[in-house]
């Protein structure tokens, strides 16, 4: 690993999250001569790195311009005018999943992404490469820093990373194995204040998901959903597998959950994992917290966790999942979606509705009311 073109440079860390913090612990565990400031908009940030300079609160984006290297966290947004000013000036913006490819000491590594779906297919990979007795990581968009464990990491190792459409938008590099799940309308508007970034179209949504296989080399390969339209993306060089329904037994509700496990066996029957072992941990795999995950059965009645679902067509395909009367708690921020077909969905297969508070919720209560 080189880290020669970081010495002597001035390298500010925009947002203050787990991903950067990870990094800047390596760099300093490294030994990385370079000047480091923190930058983050939480005044009440604990300053509980030493040796590096913090700049917090108001203003904490202003003057990027004077750095050479600026690694922001997804939630900043590339269309800001303090990132503008910066790349104008010449400096390289950034993130620590860019760095990520740059830096691993393997090229093994597997991007998932998709608009839903990514966490839960990226899991599974996961799972099988482990019970495949190969040594692999797991991280991205899912709460594991993955500066955390690049010493661990060797050169024939595996790395499963989920990477969501904002870690993706200035890439220039894809991942040997590329799967993408799915593609619908999703982050067209500010999720909440504190998470400022969204795409302005859903071309420009569907650019930064294309980075994934865009860059990709003859050796490469993208595993896509066969409803996927391709003339809609930009193609890399890598060879094209599809994927529909997996038929094995699972223990996953949902047509969608087919899907998901069909992009995981197409990936682990490309690195050469045996069937009955792929087979083994389909069955056995429980799912993630909060896709559409069972939490409890008390009087005849089973309750159903899938708070992950925060588009129409996400609440639409868990809603269709079953076949048995349905009780509904919904609500949450606004996205700027479309509520309609959601709306005729609950009608026909929701017998009682609780809506939760939250800046949609008057939006999808007019829709629900007006079917």
């Amino acid at each position: 690993m080189n880290y020669e073109y970081l010495e002597n440079k001035k390298i500010v860390i925009l947002g203050y999250g787990i991903e950067n913090k990870a990094l800047v612990e390596f760099l300093i565990k490294k030994k990385v001569k370079a000047e480091i400031t923190i930058c983050d908009a939480r005044a009440e940030v604990r300053k509980e790195i030493k040796g590096v300079k913090w700049n917090l609160g108001k203003n904490y984006d202003k003057n990027l311009d004077r750095f050479d290297i600026v690694s922001r966290v997804a939630g900043y947004p590339l269309f800001s005018e303090e990132i503008k000013k910066a790349l104008v000036s010449g400096a390289e913006v950034t993130s620590p999943v860019k760095l990520f490819f740059e830096f691993s000491p393997t090229k093994n590594i597997i991007g998932v992404t998709g608009t839903k779906g990514k966490g839960t297919t990226s899991s599974l990979i996961f799972e099988i490469i482990k019970k495949a007795q190969k040594k692999v990581f797991w991280g991205g968009n899912i709460g594991i820093p993955i500066f955390g464990f690049m010493d661990k990491i060797k050169s024939d190792d595996w790395v499963v990373l989920e990477l969501s459409s904002f870690l993706l938008e200035d890439f220039n590099i894809s991942p040997r194995l590329a799967v993408i799940t799915n593609f619908t309308k999703d982050h067209l508007a500010p999720a909440d204040p504190n998470n400022p970034n969204y795409h302005k179209s859903l071309k420009e949504y569907r650019q930064a998901k294309n980075n994934i296989i865009k860059f990709q080399k003859p050796e490469d390969v993208a595993i896509l959903n066969e409803k996927l339209e391709i003339k809609n993306w930009k193609l890399g060089q890598g060879k094209i597998i599809k994927f529909g329904k997996s038929e094995l037994e699972n223990e996953l509700v949902g047509e969608h959950n087919k899907e998901n496990i069909a992009a995981a066996v197409e990936a682990a029957r490309i690195i050469g994992i045996k069937n009955e072992i792929i087979k083994k941990t389909v069955k056995n795999f429980k799912g993630l917290n909060h896709r559409l995950q069972k939490v409890a059965y008390k009087k005849d009645i089973t309750y159903y966790n899938d708070s992950f679902a925060t588009t129409p067509e996400a609440a639409m395909t868990a809603l269709n999942s079953f076949s048995s009367p349905i009780i509904l708690l919904a609500g949450g921020a606004e996205k700027n979606l479309d509520f309609k077909k959601l709306a005729r969905v609950i009608k026909s297969r929701v017998i009682f509705v609780v809506l939760l508070r939250g800046k949609a919720t008057p939006r999808l209560k007019r829709e629900i009311l007006r079917v």
